[in-house]
């Protein structure tokens, strides 16, 4: 077996974080290792480790994740399985949602909270500097300038790399990048769902990681004879796989990060990487919905 052979996530494209941060554009969203409504420890903590470890040995070198899951949960599990970290591996995580139970969450964007959670994610990661550190929701009661103020500082201690956003519309992109250096957005988008498509051209535009969250909702697109489901036929392929494979074929930028508790799941998800779409499939996919 050759090495691209045992590492699909090759297949889908580098892009480079920030300009500096080489990574595989098919990367690893690390929010379902953990227990109901992204709440306390996983059921099967060890099977949450060796996912990790499949998807790096698949050529992932891209994972996200946030302080919110779990809380921490995430970050410790990532840091058990993983640690010490390839040295090709690149780590984001999120801040500024506080959280009081299961499926409970609140935008918190205090200077002092967004560095407690900081220093709390540095230690729980085994880390000196993030990667790529997200601010999680703008904090509406919290001016953006104090936000993302603290976050620079925290940069400039060179303990944070890169900054980035999450679930953002344009505007405010541009006023956030009149404060800080900003590489990367995180925005709902998948096959289903484009309401975010102005930002990703925007994103693509100016050479920001778009990075799509629940990358593969596909819903009714994957029922029985549906546009999902002829075309995965065709290509001997999952609806999953194909919706992943549009993503990587919509944009440069594009960042998918399926997630899943099961190796078995992971594995399948990175051969999506391998999936060349025809202009045809890629058209007929386009306006399924």
């Amino acid at each position: 077996m050759t090495q691209q052979d045992s590492r699909p996530a090759d297949a889908s494209g580098v892009f480079r974080l920030g300009g500096d941060l080489p990574v595989n554009r098919l990367g690893y969203g690390a929010m379902q290792l953990t227990g109901p409504g992204v709440w306390g420890p996983p059921k099967d903590p060890e099977e949450a480790v060796r996912v990790l470890q499949r998807a790096v040995e698949l050529g992932v070198n891209f994972i996200d994740t946030a302080d919110s899951y779990g809380p921490f949960v995430s970050e410790q599990l990532i840091h058990k399985a993983l640690h010490p970290y390839p040295a090709d591996l690149v780590i984001a995580t999120k801040g500024g949602l506080s959280r009081s139970g299961p499926d409970d969450w609140r935008a918190l964007g205090r200077p002092e909270y967004l560095r407690q959670q900081t220093e709390l994610s540095l230690r729980h990661l085994g880390v000196e500097r993030i990667d790529l550190y997200q601010l999680h929701r703008i904090d509406p009661k919290v001016p953006l300038a104090d936000q993302l103020g603290e976050l620079r500082l925290l940069q400039q201690e060179g303990k944070i790399r890169h900054i980035g956003l999450s679930e953002v519309t344009v505007e405010q992109i541009q006023e956030a990048r009149t404060i800080a250096d900003i590489v990367s957005v995180q925005n709902l988008y998948n096959l289903a769902d484009r309401s975010a498509e102005d930002v990703l051209d925007y994103a693509e535009r100016e050479n920001l990681a778009f990075i799509p969250w629940f990358p593969m909702a596909t819903g009714e697109l994957a029922r029985a004879g549906g546009p999902l489901d002829t075309l995965a036929k065709t290509y001997g392929a999952s609806p999953s796989q194909l919706a992943l494979a549009w993503l990587l074929r919509r944009s440069p930028v594009m960042l998918p990060i399926p997630g899943t508790s099961r190796v078995s799941h992971v594995e399948e998800n990175t051969q999506a990487a391998r999936i060349a779409l025809g202009d045809a499939e890629y058209q007929a996919l386009s306006q399924a919905v």
